[in-house]
């Protein structure tokens, strides 16, 4: 019988990148793009977050396309615009939490999962009343880029390796 923390390592499957999004400022509007290139140590190029110091643990944000399904139903909408959750990547078909301390590869570029991403005040703002509570538990994943490269739409999201980076 394996351990928990054996069980935590497995996962074979891969996800699919669906929506990416940058926001070339703080409160600025999230405008949807097909291509994007992370750059080693500070995030996405033309997003604000990038332009933060170096090595912060929260240079790009995930979120689940599954988890935009379920905040859409509790804030009893058909449709979760993604660019409402202020994230820069949607993907679909991988669990985000399980890359929380691990190496993961999208497109071409290398990330670790540093923490998840808790809803702030704005998707309240964003959502409507009850967004910051709907959001919360579905928020997805924080990263910080190890090794820069493009990223596409349709871009392959998998685990590299196992074994927790962070201290």
């Amino acid at each position: 019988m394996r351990t928990i923390a054996e069980l935590m390592q497995i996962l074979p499957q891969t996800g699919t990148v669906r929506w990416m999004g940058l926001s070339s400022a703080r409160r600025s509007n999230i405008v949807a793009v097909e291509e994007v290139l992370a750059i080693a140590g500070y995030g996405l190029e033309g997003d604000h977050h990038a332009k933060r110091r170096p090595d912060t643990k929260r240079q790009v944000t995930l979120i689940q396309a599954e988890h935009l399904v379920a905040v859409a139903g509790l804030m009893q909408i058909e449709r979760l615009d993604p660019a409402l959750v202020r994230r820069n990547f949607v993907v679909s078909g991988i669990n985000l939490l399980a890359l929380k301390g691990q190496t993961f590869q999208v497109g071409e570029a290398i990330f670790e999962g540093t923490g998840s991403c808790d809803p702030c005040s704005r998707m309240e703002e964003n959502l409507g009343p009850g967004g910051y509570n709907a959001m919360r538990g579905h928020g997805g994943l924080t990263a910080k880029v190890h090794t820069g490269g493009k990223i596409r739409l349709g871009d392959e999201v998998r685990l590299l390796q196992t074994g927790h980076l962070m201290p």
